[in-house]
């Protein structure tokens, strides 16, 4: 296998990962980026877009690309936290909007796997436009191994 390949048996990328999505598919189309990771966390983000509003009068991005972004880093981490890519679904995934994303700010997506066991993982996450301590959207959320 390539080392853009993400089925490669070598410990989990996100970075490059998130570089060869990026170049196609629903990610690679809302233009989400790789910022950083640890040992059970990613943090994404998703740029501020025009295409993305959902009201053009308010210049607020919509939820659909935000539970995105929040599917993505959450997803990621379990991956992380393995150690490798590893086939899932998303079982659940709960989005509590705090507040509307400040129209022109890139978002901030950063997702935690805190749980794993034979076949479910469990994650939760934030998402912000510019500090954590004020989010948009905190979530929660469980993913089936699917193999």
């Amino acid at each position: 296998m390539t080392a853009h390949d993400p089925k490669s048996t070598e410990r989990f990328d996100p970075e490059l990962f998130m570089t060869y999505v990026r170049r196609g598919g629903h990610s690679g189309a809302l233009g989400i980026s790789y910022l950083g990771h640890g040992e059970d966390w990613v943090e994404l983000s998703l740029p501020y877009d025009e295409r993305l509003v959902g009201m053009v009068e308010s210049g607020i991005v919509a939820s659909g690309p935000i539970v995105s972004l929040m599917d993505m880093a959450t997803g990621l981490a379990i991956w992380i936290r393995l150690g490798k890519f590893r086939h899932q679904a998303t079982l659940d995934l709960r989005v509590d909007y705090l507040r509307p994303a400040r129209p022109g700010r890139a978002i901030v997506g950063r997702g935690t796997c805190y749980g794993v066991t034979r076949s479910v993982a469990f994650v939760r996450g934030v998402a912000h436009d510019g500090d954590p301590d004020d989010p948009v959207a905190n979530v929660t959320g469980t993913f089936m191994f699917t193999e």
